[in-house]
């Protein structure tokens, strides 16, 4: 899938820039990239991020796995190949909703390190906040929400990260929830603090 513009594609300014977007916002944009196994709690931690920072008055966007394959990457498998294109895909997407000066919540699995610094560096510096939602794999397997690890267990699922697939954990992540125990509502806490203290909440 080729990512080069056409030649008779040009760049158009806009006059109303990302700072504005995000001054008339009062927040700083990024992109807060959930990323670990599946079931290590992404989604849930994602979901009640936004809504505590909804609580705050931060203007949100929550980009979920499964939701974007519904449409936006519904054309991709899971290979290593569509793996790489869904994340550029959601990379792009991302990039767009930072210009408009919004906190992107990202929840995926990107398992692998060259496409999330991939998605680092289509943003500006301090724009890419990585989350490492840091959940031992024999933890995700007793969780098994959709069944995927018992399927892939036995063959039926291929290419499953953690199984047949590898995951690439972060070693520089800005931000690592180390599973002890806690419920998604005390690792959204958890996440909110060291926002606040690296200051990306403003």
């Amino acid at each position: 899938m080729a990512n080069t513009p056409s030649n008779n594609v040009v760049w158009h300014d806009h006059k109303v820039d990302k700072q504005q977007r995000a001054q008339a916002k009062n927040q700083k944009p990024c992109v807060i990239w959930l990323t670990g196994l599946s079931g290590s709690g992404k989604s849930t931690i994602a979901n009640v991020l936004e809504q505590k920072l909804h609580a705050l008055g931060k203007q949100t966007y929550l980009l979920d796995g499964d939701n974007v394959r519904h449409g936006l990457c519904g054309d991709l498998s899971f290979s290593d190949k569509d793996r790489v294109e869904n994340i550029r895909r959601i990379s792009e997407v991302s990039k767009l909703f930072v210009d408009a000066g919004l906190i992107v919540i990202t929840a995926f699995i990107s398992p692998f390190r060259t496409d999330r610094n991939s998605a680092r560096q289509t943003l500006e510096q301090g724009e890419f906040v990585e989350v490492f939602v840091d959940t031992p794999l024999d933890v995700c397997e007793q969780r098994d929400p959709k069944g995927l690890y018992e399927k892939a267990r036995k063959g039926d699922i291929k290419d499953f990260t953690g199984i047949g697939s590898a995951y690439e954990a972060p070693t520089a992540a800005e931000c690592h929830l180390v599973y002890n125990g806690e419920t998604a509502e005390q690792s959204a806490d958890i996440l909110i603090e060291q926002l606040q203290q690296k200051g990306y909440l403003g």
